[in-house]
């Protein structure tokens, strides 16, 4: 008994602290892959994120001085997170993104225990328990932190067993069996949004990775969405707010607005009044406590009211091109491990983006998911930033692969024309 305890113990040490340092002894990017980052994603990220700050502000100072006497309580935080986020994820890119294997463990347990503390703590206006409190007045949704956790074991798991990826036990089951756990703690809080988003990026990554081939991706994709489907009808048949959300939105056009909910039919409202240029920025009215949560889950409705269509297009532009260059990144990763962690990270921007935008317009049921970069969320921006530093860490090791390609490429050319190999210049610089 005692032999087994110490085994145990020493097992858990080593799957815990050993990996710890395994990960900080290869955390540095090897020599020939420090290259450049990729600029052109930085100063997307740059301009959404000046974006969103500018539309946060705008649409949260009313529901700051109503709630707690000051117009900046969602923005200041949020500030401060997204300065300190953007320089941390470019203090990121230069870590070597492989060195996250040897956390994958360590952060799926820290993301399960976190998930059963919410459980215990006191719920939120909803009757959910999706928060954890710590003292200091400090909060975190660990569903947020349970998003990357997955997409990091997914990705792990995929890249050990890429050589049986097409066998559906190793490409689809093997990797499913970590997501199911965290999907039944997030029914218990109950947070159905962030179970469908994170079934969504799973799905994401199990398609492009070609997981067990494209017969049974069509037929478990046809099963997932029927089991999708049972699921909505079992929510609409139930009581609570679920049923609610669900029967105001599908069926109706936006013209219908009798029998939407309070919020998606205010959000329509606000959409409807921005026209093609909008009301002008700050001149919002629904976000004056008509419209609730006007600075996280209706952000973009309040843009589409004080920018009109041409806001809301920029932004959707700005979001197109960030998964666009995400995905560049992920296909031009070295290995198939940074593909698949590029994948699901943009997968997770880009789904969140759809569903947020999806329910504004009353396209999709009011699922309450935020939008990247705009909503308020200090953990979640900082976590999302930190996602944005992993991508960005990927694109340096895959730009000096190329560099270094079309170094020996070039070399190769001069030696079959008899050319002499190009050198670097050296000026002597003036005293």
């Amino acid at each position: 008994m005692q032999n087994t305890t110490t085994s145990l113990l020493a097992l858990i040490l080593d799957h815990s602290v050993g990996n710890i340092i395994r990960m900080l002894r290869v955390i540095r990017l090897p020599k020939e892959e420090r290259g450049p980052v990729s600029w052109g994603f930085v100063g997307t990220l740059a301009v959404t994120l000046v974006y969103g700050l500018v539309m946060l502000f705008s649409a949260s100072y009313s529901s700051g001085y109503t709630r707690y006497g000051d117009i900046y309580h969602f923005i200041e935080p949020q500030l401060i997170v997204a300065v300190f986020g953007f320089g941390f994820m470019l203090f990121l890119s230069r870590f070597n993104y492989r060195s996250l294997r040897y956390l994958n463990e360590t952060l799926y347990v820290v993301t399960l225990v976190l998930l059963v503390v919410a459980l215990f703590m006191p719920s939120d206006n909803n009757g959910c328990y999706r928060w954890v409190y710590f003292p200091g007045g400090m909060s975190m949704q660990p569903s947020e932190l349970a998003k990357f956790s997955i997409i990091l074991g997914t990705a792990c798991s995929l890249d050990k067993r890429k050589a049986q990826i097409k066998h559906p036990f190793y490409g689809i089951i093997l990797p499913a069996l970590p997501l199911l756990p965290v999907l039944v703690l997030l029914k218990m809080e109950p947070h159905n949004s962030a179970m469908l988003l994170m079934a969504a990026i799973f799905a994401t990554m199990i398609f492009c990775a070609g997981g067990g081939g494209l017969a049974w991706e069509i037929g478990l994709g046809s099963l997932a969405l029927a089991g999708g489907m049972l699921y909505m009808k079992y929510l609409a048949g139930s009581e609570g707010y679920a049923s609610e959300r669900l029967g105001g939105v599908w069926g109706l056009t936006p013209t219908d607005t009798a029998n939407m909910l309070w919020q998606t039919r205010q959000s329509i409202y606000a959409i409807c009044t921005g026209g093609l240029f909008g009301v002008g920025i700050g001149n919002s009215v629904q976000k004056h406590q008509w419209l609730p949560y006007a600075e996280n889950d209706f952000i973009f409705s309040v843009v589409c009211e004080e920018l009109g269509f041409v806001g809301a297009v920029a932004l959707i532009l700005l979001f197109a091109a960030l998964i666009v260059q995400g995905i560049f990144i992920a296909l031009n990763a070295p290995d198939f491990f940074g593909t698949m962690l590029g994948i699901g990270i943009t997968a997770q921007v880009a789904w969140q983006a759809f569903c947020h935008i999806g329910v504004a317009t009353a396209f999709l049921p009011n699922t309450g998911i935020s939008l990247p970069f705009f909503s308020s969320g200090g953990t979640s921006l900082l976590l999302l930033l930190s996602e944005m530093g992993v991508l960005l860490s990927i694109s340096r090791a895959s730009n000096a692969r190329m560099s270094a390609r079309k170094r020996r490429q070039q070399e190769e050319t001069d030696r079959k024309l008899g050319r002499a190999p190009r050198r670097p210049v050296y000026r002597r610089q003036n005293s």
